[in-house]
């Protein structure tokens, strides 16, 4: 995080020993051996207990508290990031969220330190299933306050990014991302996969000049976080409320529908919590003068729902592949088993959106899994 400029001739020097020391002692809490290693998809994480010294340098409590070192990993990208620095975005984001995001302590360039939330992820606490309404409405608050972050306190967007209101070019954006930077961007390495379990080489551009699709109705931007699922959410447990919210990294601004639509797939939400989670999201955001963002809610809605789930399809089915590769030794028939389900369900939540002609059954998933694997993308 930048620091605000030097008052006097000696404040300087002292700013910059004080970084230092704030550096040093940063870099020996990662090194600690009692570090906690959470992984995930963009980030590794290391939790370790904070030491008074940098606590006090922090201007934070050390008393039982932990801090997070977290370090980005390189990974196929599959999801936009308009946003390099996720630190940016949080210095932004506490700024109006100080009790639901982590702070950003310091940003070193390779890796970043941030305060931890204790708690459990909602994914240990309901790993599937139903969540219930009291915990559906906290997530409608935390979209309501979100979008009340003001687009001056966000980083920059890039270069031709569309305005506020413009929803359809939006909309567009995101299609062409998922066409040119996921699907063809990737299918040197699994175009053999893709066509062998059915996603022709034209389904995104076929979902892009759908017909029969209404031009969106224009709404008002906002920050959106993007990947709010179980696992980026921290609970209580007893009170089944939301703590925080965490893993930035993905955020951008733009349409919310775009926010409501993300969050009711990759919660795996049922029919009926989907509809009921769209209704407390109506009234949160309307609650906090938000009406114009959802305008044009019951016919866009559907659209944004249908691209995340043909979108999906793409991620879903590399990870499965590459998810083979990672295995310490050859995979067993139940890893292909494993693989060939995820695959399967991709498909078949995509299949409508997507026009897919067929989807196959497990069987015909695990050949076309094992043929990717023994060929020259896979372990060959």
């Amino acid at each position: 995080m930048s620091s605000p400029p030097p008052r006097s001739p000696h404040e300087a020097p002292q700013r910059g020993r004080r970084e230092s020391l704030i550096k040093r002692l940063a870099d020996s809490h990662k090194e600690s051996p009692d570090r906690e290693v959470v992984a995930g998809y963009h980030n590794v994480n290391y939790v370790v207990p904070l030491g008074w010294r940098l606590a006090l340098l922090l201007g934070t409590m050390p008393f039982s508290a932990h801090v997070k070192c977290r370090m980005p990993r390189d990974t196929v990208q599959v999801v936009p990031r308009i946003w390099r620095r996720e630190t940016e975005v949080l210095a932004a984001v506490t700024r109006e969220l100080k009790k639901e995001v982590p702070r950003c302590f310091r940003d070193f360039g390779d890796w970043s330190l941030h305060s931890y939330r204790a708690g459990e992820v909602l994914s240990d606490v309901h790993t599937e299933g139903p969540i219930g309404e009291s915990m559906m409405r906290a997530f409608a608050k935390f979209f309501a306050k979100t979008a009340g972050v003001r687009e001056e306190r966000l980083p920059s967007t890039p270069e031709g990014w569309p305005k506020t209101g413009q929803s359809q070019e939006f909309f567009d954006w995101l299609i062409g991302f998922t066409e040119s930077r996921v699907h063809q961007g990737n299918r040197w390495r699994f175009g053999d996969l893709f066509e062998a379990v059915g996603i022709r080489a034209d389904v995104m551009t076929s979902f892009r000049d759908d017909p029969q699709r209404p031009r969106l109705t224009p709404r008002p931007f906002c920050l959106l976080h993007t990947d709010v699922h179980r696992a980026n959410v921290v609970v209580d447990r007893k009170r089944l409320t939301v703590r925080a919210v965490i893993d930035w990294e993905l955020a951008m601004y733009g349409d919310p529908l775009h926010e409501l639509a993300t969050h009711l797939v990759r919660m795996d939400y049922e029919k009926e919590e989907q509809t009921r989670m769209t209704e407390l999201w109506t009234e949160e955001m309307e609650n906090a003068g938000h009406h114009d963002l959802t305008a044009g809610l019951d016919t866009d809605l559907t659209a944004y729902l249908d691209f995340e789930y043909g979108q999906s399809v793409f991620p879903d089915v590399m990870r499965a592949a590459l998810d083979l590769l990672a295995l310490p030794q050859e995979p067993a028939d139940e890893d292909f088993t494993r693989a060939a389900r995820q695959v399967c369900r991709a498909l078949r939540r995509a299949a409508e959106p997507l026009k897919l002609r067929r989807v196959p059954d497990e069987g015909r998933a695990q050949d076309a899994l094992r043929a990717w694997y023994a060929g020259p993308h896979g372990r060959a």
